[in-house]
């Protein structure tokens, strides 16, 4: 009678707390929000396009034939030049081409030599003192090439700007500017950007060291060649996923690769109901993973940086989640402990 007694007692205990777990969940959802999504979110994204990791050949070729074939050094903004004016010490001397291309003589005063040879800046300067001077004769030599750079930025020992004397090549650049030490084992060494004014061009670097000099692109003035690290760019895998995160965004990332990198769904995961969030558009696509399986690619679609992919727990996921918090046989015990000790 009295053990009859005891099973009764724990099993409306085990009912009551069961009945108050789902009650909780129901009634508030406070332990966990899934977001709703929002219409026609799917516009917002695309399918990644694995093939457009680097510019093609044709862009290749354009960058190439942009870059002037001059015999001569052209004067620019920075550089040091001396003057020499035959017979004339008081008018020879270093000078240094202004921001504005010019320099200045004390008697003729400023003169434009912005991207003139050196042989056409002394005709410039002999036609400047001419009035005021018979039989001028004047040579012009470069004393230091400050404005012949080359800016590195990025994955490199040694980034900034690199002066040369006649154009480089982007291996010259890159070796001046101590190659690419991998900070960390994973990290893979996969492509470099040249930006020449409102252009850039993405070159494949596993290729061009693999010996493909087609990619070797001679390099002008100015340009700046920047080398990303795989962790510049992160997205958020939160949620019933085995191993939650920041993770570092590859090139055409796409949602499954994300998603995977996170060890994927856990057992508790509500896989009709998986959110891709990206916060800059404001929208929220929800995503079956069942329809990505199919294959539906048009689903598979692109990460950008800063996205964010929520995987909720499915209802039986959560109650069960809840009973391992509460632990209602350990409180089973204890009752059914207190009880047989009863008189």
């Amino acid at each position: 009678m009295a053990f009859s007694l005891l099973y009764m007692i724990q099993t409306l205990i085990y009912r009551l707390i069961l009945i108050a777990c789902v009650m909780s969940l129901s009634a508030c959802g406070s332990w966990e929000i899934v977001p709703g999504a929002t219409d026609d979110a799917d516009k917002s994204f695309t399918a990644p396009d694995r093939t457009k990791r680097t510019s093609d050949m044709s862009a290749i070729e354009a960058f190439k034939d942009e870059t002037k074939k001059v015999d001569d050094y052209l004067l620019y903004d920075g550089d040091d030049i001396f003057i020499e004016v035959v017979n004339r010490p008081e008018l020879s001397g270093l000078q240094r081409i202004g921001p504005d291309g010019r320099i200045t003589l004390s008697v003729a005063g400023s003169i434009p030599i912005r991207n003139l040879t050196r042989e056409e800046a002394a005709a410039a300067i002999t036609k400047a003192l001419s009035p005021y001077y018979l039989s001028i004769f004047t040579t012009v030599r470069v004393e230091h090439y400050n404005s012949n750079r080359v800016t590195i930025v990025g994955r490199v020992e040694r980034p900034g700007e690199i002066l040369f004397n006649t154009p480089p090549t982007l291996l010259d650049i890159l070796a001046k500017a101590g190659g690419m030490p991998l900070q960390r084992k994973e990290q893979v060494l996969t492509r470099c950007a040249i930006i020449r004014n409102d252009k850039i061009l993405w070159v494949d670097l596993s290729r061009l060291l693999l010996g493909d000099t087609s990619l070797n692109v001679s390099l002008q003035r100015n340009d700046t060649v920047y080398i990303p690290d795989s962790s510049d760019t992160s997205v958020f895998v939160l949620g019933a996923v085995t191993r939650p995160g920041v993770f570092s965004l590859t090139p055409q990332m796409s949602f499954m690769d994300a998603l995977a990198q996170a060890g994927g769904p856990t057992k508790e995961a509500n896989y009709s109901d998986l959110h891709l969030i990206r916060p800059r558009d404001n929208v929220n696509m929800s995503i079956d993973l069942a329809d990505i399986l199919e294959p539906q690619k048009t689903l598979d679609v692109a990460i950008k940086e800063g996205d964010i992919i929520y995987v909720p727990r499915n209802a039986v996921g959560k109650v069960g989640y809840i009973i391992q918090q509460i632990n209602p046989f350990s409180v089973l015990f204890t009752v059914g402990t207190s009880l047989s000790a009863m008189p």
